[in-house]
């Protein structure tokens, strides 16, 4: 795999030139993320939470577009092992539509449009990490313009990615949709505020009595230099999942905000009460260095600074995953976190984070904190 994922890079610009006459054009992608961090924890957790270093993520991939039509595949190195990542074939109906079909990460909220290398606060929201998904194999149709942005999409679970059906059983489905108004997006000048919704089956689990009855939300303490799950619900009996968030986006000049809410329920079976979840963030992100923050329509967010941009970004995260009345304790979490973005230039981005997270209310569990203080360097192309 990596000695044809190597072979496609060396002759992705061949080819390309190759076939200028019909407009199709192969580029090579890629990613590294260098971390390392120092950590504190109570001593419950302290000898899973270890200071070190981490690739978290590496990839090697192109992108073809022939037309009015692209695809795309990325595969992921991180920790010494191969992983599938985007892989989608795309066609755009005219300037405004296109319609994207495979394995991706499909349009809830906010974070949702972002890559996960491209996180303003290093570290995804553990809000949007246990009450999103992460990516899916399905089909997505999206429409951006001047004012509005609005995507549907149909899907499979994660899993259908993973393994066959003969494994996983009847595949667990979903529909989901995020619409975005944005009447001010000029530079400096931005405002946005939207509000995305969900539908999903039980999903498979490797359990028999829970396989297709059951969802699973949890997170890890925040780093990807030692993976080690915080908070975890467990929901048997599960029909369904109802999902919604709204959220919104601002920024005056070099000052921006974006915040967003979380609600799960998943309703039960022989009488289970059913399970509410949720959670919220608010970021406050200003550039110390560089020009006026500018929109992106298509993720329907606050692009990526341009190079020599020094930003700072302060956020605060709450999930709660817990609910007494279903008798599931998955835990309460209060995060703060400081992060400064260097934008190196173009490709190339360096980050600094520090961080408090305090765990409570996980059964099994007594009340868990933890501090970090992390840099990463990476380069994407």
């Amino acid at each position: 795999m990596l000695l044809l994922g190597s072979a496609l890079l060396l002759a992705a610009p061949l080819f390309a030139q190759e076939n200028s006459e019909s407009k199709l054009v192969v580029k090579p992608s890629g990613r590294i993320l260098l971390d390392a961090g120092l950590f504190d924890a109570n001593k419950e957790i302290n000898d899973k939470l270890n200071d070190g270093m981490a690739v978290p993520d590496a990839r090697v991939g192109f992108k073809a577009t022939y037309e009015d039509w692209t695809a795309k595949v990325d595969i992921g190195y991180a920790y010494g092992k191969v992983g599938l990542k985007d892989i989608f074939i795309e066609h755009s109906l005219g300037k405004q539509n296109l319609i994207r079909a495979g394995y991706f990460v499909h349009q809830y909220g906010l974070q949702s449009a972002t890559s996960s290398s491209f996180k303003i606060s290093m570290e995804e929201p553990r809000s949007n990490q246990a009450l999103n998904n992460s990516r899916l194999l399905g089909l997505m149709f999206e429409h951006a313009d001047d004012k509005f942005l609005g995507t549907f999409s149909f899907f499979s679970e994660t899993d259908a990615m993973k393994m066959t059906s003969d494994k996983t059983g009847n595949q667990g489905i979903g529909v989901m949709t995020r619409l975005v108004y944005h009447p001010f997006t000029a530079p400096g000048r931005i405002f946005h505020v939207g509000l995305s919704g969900a539908y999903e089956s039980p999903r498979y689990n490797s359990n028999s009595d829970l396989n297709h009855k059951s969802f699973v939300l949890s997170t890890t303490w925040p780093t990807r230099i030692a993976q080690v799950t915080s908070m975890s619900a467990t929901v048997d009996n599960a029909k369904a999942m109802y999902k919604f968030t709204p959220e919104v986006t601002a920024a005056y000049d070099r000052i921006g905000f974006e915040g967003q809410y979380f609600y799960n329920a998943i309703t039960r079976e022989e009488g289970n009460h059913s399970f509410h979840s949720n959670g919220a963030y608010a970021t406050v992100r200003g550039l110390l260095l560089g020009k006026q923050y500018k929109y992106n329509y298509w993720d329907g967010g606050i692009d990526t600074p341009a190079r020599g941009s020094l930003e700072l970004v302060l956020s605060y995260d709450y999930l709660d995953l817990s609910d007494s009345k279903a008798q599931v304790w998955g835990g309460r979490s209060n995060d703060w976190s400081a992060t400064i973005n260097y934008y190196i230039n173009k490709y190339m981005i360096w980050r600094i984070r520090g961080s408090y997270t305090k765990v409570t209310d996980r059964a099994g569990y007594d009340d868990n904190h933890f501090s970090a203080l992390e840099t990463r360097l990476q380069i994407k192309f």
